[in-house]
């Protein structure tokens, strides 16, 4: 069966019937987690809401004002799960979500005769192809493309959609001859009723069974982002169609707008300023490293010339890392004293390092670990790891110190 929606891409509200109407759930994405919903199956006489198939995603769109959350095709049915129960034979208005199923025609529609032309121009075969949300991909039969081939081929996609050539849909029976000389990649093992044909006039001749535009002046225009590398030596070919084009050069120029009011400089020097703010961001790192090596020696030098020193030192400093806080542990020596070092944000994330008499280490390490909703591991009298909050710091200091201080009268 052909539904409405393939005889006429182009039709935005639709009445038909109610069929049937079951009990269902659905796994729908919220919030990068999956979560089951309860509702309902339904399935009508006919339809204008694509069901996912072919590398195409399903149609978004309302039955009675209601919301179609998931359009899927079972055999020669669509099956549309919504929130709400619909009656049996009831009549019902569907209205189409147009601007995703446009948006998917001109993707659609663009991939067949990026197809076509590849192959035409270079031999190149089409394996697969996949309709992103933001951009999309053909993976194309080869190790690589030679320089200039996207270009060319850019430049003839786009020339074919200048000369307004027309786009045919036909249904044909399996055993029609015409079938054979039609190109494909295999039909669904649940396929029923007729063959669909995509025509694009005197360039291609396809089986699908997608949404389409019906002439290429309907795709406005087609860019080639690049290529990447594929799995099992394919070729990936990135491209975007339509008003993806139009919305791609409008996030361009705001990006470009943004960085010029930043950098300072025009677009065309945008590249080697960043470069420079690079090379002077690892210059700064680099010096700031030697800083904190020699403040880490002169902290440790400082405490170790007090006359009154205790045998408990407790530092935290916003910057530093793991060779900051071993300096210093090096530098005033663990054999007496009780080191505890933090470095990272005060209530927030950072590392630790707990450094001392190996039995105290041992003793306490998993406590101040766990003040600090960390991760780490210990050995011969040190105990470092990442702390997933330093919001508890003060506590831990507190604990270690009163340990240290029962140590000193002998209590421990």
């Amino acid at each position: 069966m052909a539904f409405q929606c393939q005889r006429d891409s182009y039709m935005k509200e639709f009445v038909t019937s109610v069929v049937s109407c079951s009990a269902a759930e659905l796994k729908l994405e919220s919030n990068g987690k999956k979560e089951k919903v309860k509702g309902f199956n339904v399935i009508l006489k006919d339809t204008i809401l694509f069901p996912e198939g072919g590398g195409q995603p399903d149609d978004h769109g309302t039955i009675e004002n209601i919301p179609v959350l998931r359009v899927t095709r079972q055999g020669p049915e669509a099956v549309h799960f919504v929130r709400s129960p619909l009656e049996e034979s009831q009549e019902v208005q569907l209205k189409l979500d147009w601007e995703r199923r446009f948006d998917h025609m001109q993707q659609h529609s663009g991939q067949h005769l990026i197809t076509a032309l590849a192959d035409a121009m270079f031999g190149y075969k089409t394996t697969s192809w996949e309709l992103g949300r933001q951009r999309s991909s053909i993976e194309l039969d080869t190790v690589t493309v030679k320089a200039g081939e996207m270009e060319a081929l850019e430049a003839a996609v786009n020339e074919n959609i200048r000369a307004h050539v027309a786009i045919n849909v036909q249904l044909l029976s399996l055993d029609d001859p015409a079938v054979e000389k039609v190109r494909s990649r295999g039909l669904p093992d649940d396929h029923a009723g007729p063959i669909r044909i995509i025509d694009i006039e005197g360039i291609d001749v396809n089986m699908c069974c997608g949404t389409h535009v019906s002439n290429l002046s309907h795709l406005q225009v087609i860019k080639i982002l690049g290529t990447e590398k594929g799995k099992k030596n394919k070729t990936n070919l990135i491209f975007i169609a339509g008003n993806r084009v139009l919305k791609y050069a409008e996030k361009s120029y705001s990006t470009e707008k943004s960085l010029t009011a930043l950098l300072k400089t025009g677009p065309d020097e945008h590249a080697d300023a960043v470069d420079k703010l690079q090379k002077t961001v690892k210059r700064l790192q680099k010096s700031n490293l030697t800083l904190l090596r020699d403040m880490a020696v002169l902290i440790a030098q400082n405490f170790k010339n007090q006359p009154d020193k205790d045998d408990f030192f407790s530092l935290h400093n916003k910057d530093g890392d793991n060779e900051f806080m071993n300096i210093i542990a090096n530098e005033i020596g663990c054999q007496d004293t009780v080191i505890f070092l933090t470095v990272g944000e005060e209530k927030g994330p950072g590392l630790f390092l707990l450094a001392g008499p190996e039995n105290v280490v041992t003793e306490l390490g998993t406590c101040v670990m766990e003040l600090l909703q960390g991760k780490g591991a210990g050995k011969n009298g040190r105990f470092q790891g990442k702390a997933n909050s330093l919001a508890q710091r003060a506590e831990a200091e507190a604990l270690l110190r009163e340990h240290s201080r029962r140590r000193s009268a002998g209590e421990e």
